[in-house]
């Protein structure tokens, strides 16, 4: 799975990278963070298609991380809809219907798994974290899902507070360097796909998992960081300092 990661470049920036549309006047924006966690508002590129000239569009903007589906009673489930497995992300009720009309991209720079650490006769069992980012330091771009809830509390449809968008980051089996901490993983999207992938007229469901693929082509890197990262409450540059002593875990 991909229960944190990081995500520090400014939305001017990110809109670049992804040739998209951001207004910076339209509303609180995600700080940069080292430590993003389920239900935190993160950056995300989709596309609408324009309903005069049907011309799509990219566009930056926010959305909280814990897919809600369109049908839930309440947004709580979204907290434990932050991962959708590729194998079956078409098929399944809460994704299926998104993954045809609604998909994204969640921009990162890298991604955190955890090893539990058994214990010992002077120190307690513990998860030790790992940062695991592609080897050159270009971004990321995870394969998401996003989708609406109507809150029935709001009475006005047209009132923003009426609606909440919320995304999910597709994942697979992990392999290379990543498969050395964690069994699974984000997917990505390279450049030349991104067109295909947002487009939401595009609904062969065949052709857009075969857009999928390892980040950097598994040329990742994987580095220990600090087990402050383990508290949702820890942030800045310093989650991402390597430690020094700690091996990785053996391939295999």
């Amino acid at each position: 799975m991909c229960g944190r990661y990081a995500s520090t470049r400014a939305p001017a920036d990110l809109a670049g990278i992804f040739d998209a549309h951001w207004d910076a006047g339209s509303g609180a924006a995600p700080a940069a963070s080292w430590n993003v966690a389920p239900t935190d508002p993160v950056w995300a590129v989709l596309a609408h298609a324009d309903r005069e000239s049907g011309a799509v569009e990219r566009r930056l903007r926010a959305l909280r991380w814990g897919l809600v589906p369109s049908w839930a009673k309440d947004p709580g489930v979204g907290s434990r809809m932050i991962n959708a497995r590729v194998e079956t992300v078409h098929e399944k009720p809460a994704y299926r219907k998104a993954f045809t009309k609604r998909r994204c991209l969640l921009p990162a720079d890298g991604f955190y798994e955890w090893q539990p650490v058994p214990a010992t006769g002077r120190a307690k069992a513990y998860k030790q974290p790992y940062f695991i980012a592609p080897e050159d330091g270009a971004p990321m771009a995870m394969a998401g899902l996003y989708e609406f809830w109507r809150d029935p509390a709001v009475a006005d449809a047209d009132d923003p507070a009426a609606w909440l968008t919320t995304c999910t980051i597709i994942t697979t089996e992990a392999t290379d360097a990543a498969g050395r901490v964690h069994p699974r993983m984000p997917l990505a999207l390279h450049p030349d796909d991104y067109g295909t992938w947002l487009d939401p007229a595009h609904h062969d469901t065949h052709e857009l998992r075969s857009l999928l693929h390892t980040p950097a082509d598994g040329r990742l890197a994987v580095r220990a960081v600090s087990t402050e990262v383990n508290s949702v409450r820890n942030n800045g540059p310093r989650l991402l300092d390597p430690v020094a002593g700690v091996p990785l875990p053996p391939a295999g």
